[in-house]
């Protein structure tokens, strides 16, 4: 008997999420190798790919024709584009939220992936966390909960921070943030069926979402926080009285490692479907556009 070969993987980025999330669990993952790199920057490619021994492609559609799956760590326009074409080329995908940066742009990935039968895994990383997802077994097994906080206060705006990047510098806490605030809340509580938004001082956003059973959560984030203020945290309330997601000290290269094993599952099964596919990519982005639109109004 002999067991199925490697899901070959192509890493499309070589930034600092890269670097010490993305190529870590690619390459010590059971099931998957981290076969190639590409990035805009060739020479950060090879020295990436020399890194992990996998084989640095400078030309994107070399790239793709070398691997089964592909996994993004670029801002998310740069991802949206890629991604398409990794998708009609027949390629699994392990994106970064958010999928795209409007509504439109995330319905043609969404489209795309859907009619080339491929499978996808977004990463939101909590959502991944043994931990997380214990409490929100738990959450399921209890209640009623009748809504929810979270409160996100980030520092990515730090002269010295890795994240302090052109894509959030520009569309900040909102879009960094918020597919977090979205994904948790909505795995606790239900699909979000409308959104109310809101902005304050430091890059601010609040968001209002309403849920299809009728309850409603709270989000507060920022990129822009004073370090003294940085801060993670979120609550759910109801009959049983407050619980609290276990949000401090997450290994993401573990999480991540759980993203790949599922999307290669998925890819092996013949059945791409995954809850948190490009499809709830998708309807995060929805919710984010329609905060965007009535902050900006």
């Amino acid at each position: 008997m002999t067991s199925e070969p490697p899901l070959r993987f192509g890493l499309v980025g070589t930034g600092y999420w890269a670097r010490v999330t993305h190529a870590p669990a690619l390459a010590s993952t059971d099931g998957i190798e981290l076969a190639a790199v590409w990035g805009r920057d060739a020479q950060k490619a090879a020295r990436l790919a020399a890194d992990h021994g996998a084989a640095a492609c400078a030309d994107f559609g070399d790239f793709l024709g070398s691997v089964d799956a592909v996994a993004f760590s670029v801002p998310p326009d740069v991802q949206q584009e890629l991604a398409v074409r990794a998708a009609r080329a027949g390629r699994h995908l392990l994106l970064e939220k958010p999928i795209a940066l409007s509504l439109a742009a995330a319905d043609e990935l969404a489209g795309a992936v859907a009619a080339a039968g491929v499978a996808s895994v977004v990463f939101f990383t909590a959502r991944f966390d043994p931990r997380v997802r214990a409490w929100l077994a738990e959450l399921a097994a209890g209640g009623p909960w009748l809504g929810g906080t979270l409160t996100w206060l980030g520092t990515a705006m730090d002269e010295a921070s890795p994240f302090n990047t052109p894509w959030r510098r520009d569309k900040g806490g909102l879009w960094d943030l918020g597919p977090h605030a979205v994904s948790l809340l909505w795995a606790s509580l239900g699909p979000v069926v409308s959104v109310t938004a809101d902005a304050g001082p430091r890059g601010v956003t609040y968001l209002v979402l309403h849920h299809q059973s009728g309850v409603t959560s709270s989000a507060t984030m920022t990129l822009d926080a004073p370090p003294a203020a940085e801060s993670l945290d979120l609550r759910l309330w109801g009959e049983p009285g407050r619980s609290a997601a276990p949000l401090a000290d997450r290994d993401v290269v573990a999480s991540l490692r759980v993203a790949l094993t599922e999307l290669a599952a998925a890819a092996r099964s013949g059945h791409p479907s995954h809850p948190c596919d490009v499809r709830f990519g998708r309807d995060v982005v929805a919710v984010l556009a329609e905060a965007e639109r009535q902050v900006a109004s």
